[in-house]
């Protein structure tokens, strides 16, 4: 196993900041957004199947990795915890917030394999995994609306009914 350069190396450590921090801003978005346990509880799911599919797999398999390191490298952990952290914030608050998720989500990918960890089946695995498991487990959220308006009759008397919920 040779050692890495230090652009490989700079790579690798920015998507292992990534590893952690992205799941930690999915998860802390649904406190963010007030959704309730709703969005946590989905994401939490959604995290629980891509590990356990991941690992999983990555026993079943048992590929070599391209540095010569172990045998788990089929598929990308750290990708496809990345893209599910990106499919459920995608899914669940829409693509103004999910374009800048995926496009983190590509960069851990592309750090795998510029620190020779994985090659791109393995990267493309694990973004298929993690994306099947956030969106399998997230359900887009609703904001309640606070303001509203209806019109109606009352007796022969037109109506028009402002209502605001604290």
């Amino acid at each position: 196993m040779e050692p890495l350069t230090p652009s490989q190396n700079a790579h690798k450590t920015a998507g292992d900041v990534l590893l952690v921090t992205m799941p930690a801003l999915a998860m802390g978005s649904t406190f963010i957004w007030q959704d309730g346990q709703k969005g946590t509880y989905q994401f939490s799911k959604a995290l629980a199947g891509t590990l356990a599919v991941t690992y999983g797999l990555k026993l079943a398999i048992n590929k070599e990795r391209p540095n010569g390191g172990n045998n788990n490298s089929f598929p990308s952990g750290h990708t496809s915890v990345a893209f599910a952290s990106a499919a459920f914030v995608q899914k669940r608050y829409g693509w103004e917030y999910g374009i800048p998720a995926y496009l983190l989500a590509g960069y851990v990918g592309y750090s795998r394999i510029e620190a020779n960890k994985h090659d791109g089946v393995d990267v493309v695995a694990g973004a298929a995994i993690g994306i099947g498991m956030g969106y399998l487990f997230t359900k887009r959220y609703e904001r309640k609306k606070k303001l509203g308006i209806s019109s109606g009759l009352i007796g022969n008397d037109p109506t028009i009914v402002l209502t605001y919920k604290f």
